[in-house]
């Protein structure tokens, strides 16, 4: 699509959502899963905010859980079975939808990077709404996706470390240059055989962005590398084989991977990451 064309169709979508914003949803304090939207520049963003039954008024460690591209919150809700973990677990989570069904994680994913989107923005401004509806717990903010949505939690981490308890990414890659501030404890879930995040890297990030995919295990050595912590040696306490860790301690880098495995969304992951968030500290008060 040439640029011309492009930026003409994004300013039309543009139009159209600040035309027809999304309707708001119901209170933050309803349990179960409602709808809601946060004004970002003249346009509401919608999200699902998912609260488990029973809770009582104090804040809750929250789970933002970000879509895979061209997806968007209800398809990653389902995927994930998020909702009954964290009824489980005692989290809230929240289901945020990107731009088009994409986010800006850097080199992809395209509409939401043709339209220059500030996705950070906006997950800043969604923690921040929770936490200050007394919903979220700021020093217990975690952060999940699938595929573009976990190259986004990646960005989030490499420019927002300091928010975050920690991060659980699902075939997804790190496709922006990364300095956090602060260590960041990583999970990360990927397939030998995945199509569209190659395992030993290679290929394009994007249609129009001719770099590749870092390789799996040389990101896991990057957090390694960050968070200043030993080899991926230690079997990760209830994970599958294949779930190798840096061991027992208040950081940890972990990968799980699955031989053979594509681009998918374990049906063991959500558990393994809620038991990974848990064994977080807090944030420091400030």
């Amino acid at each position: 699509m040439k640029i011309a064309a492009r930026a003409a169709v994004i300013a039309a979508l543009l139009a159209a959502l600040i035309a027809h914003p999304l309707p708001a949803g119901a209170s933050e304090d309803a349990p179960g899963t409602t709808e809601h939207t946060i004004a970002m520049g003249g346009w509401d963003r919608p999200y699902l905010l998912h609260v488990p039954p029973g809770r009582l008024r104090e804040p809750l460690p929250l789970i933002v859980a970000l879509h895979g591209g061209l997806n968007d919150a209800d398809y990653v809700r389902k995927q994930s079975g998020l909702d009954e973990v964290a009824d489980r677990g005692g989290y809230a989570v929240a289901y945020p939808d990107g731009f088009l069904g994409t986010w800006n994680a850097g080199a992809c994913c395209s509409f939401a990077r043709w339209a220059g989107i500030d996705d950070v923005g906006f997950l800043d401004k969604l923690i921040d709404t929770l936490a200050e509806q007394g919903v979220a717990d700021p020093r217990r903010v975690f952060m999940t996706g699938f595929s573009n949505g976990g190259g986004m939690a990646y960005r989030y981490a490499c420019e927002r470390s300091g928010r975050l308890a920690g991060i659980a990414v699902v075939s997804g890659a790190l496709a922006i240059g990364c300095t956090p501030e602060k260590p960041v404890s990583v999970l990360a879930f990927h397939g030998t055989l995945d199509p569209s995040v190659p395992y030993t890297g290679g290929g394009n990030m994007d249609a129009d962005v001719h770099f590749p995919f870092i390789a799996v295990q040389i990101v896991m050595e990057f957090w390694r590398w960050v968070d200043k912590l030993p080899a991926l040696s230690w079997p990760v306490p209830g994970g599958p084989d294949g779930c190798v860790g840096t061991g027992p301690g208040p950081l940890a880098v972990a990968l799980c991977t699955k031989q053979g495995g594509g681009h998918e969304w374990p049906d063991y992951a959500s558990g393994l990451m809620a038991r990974f968030f848990a064994a977080r500290p807090s944030l420091p008060k400030t």
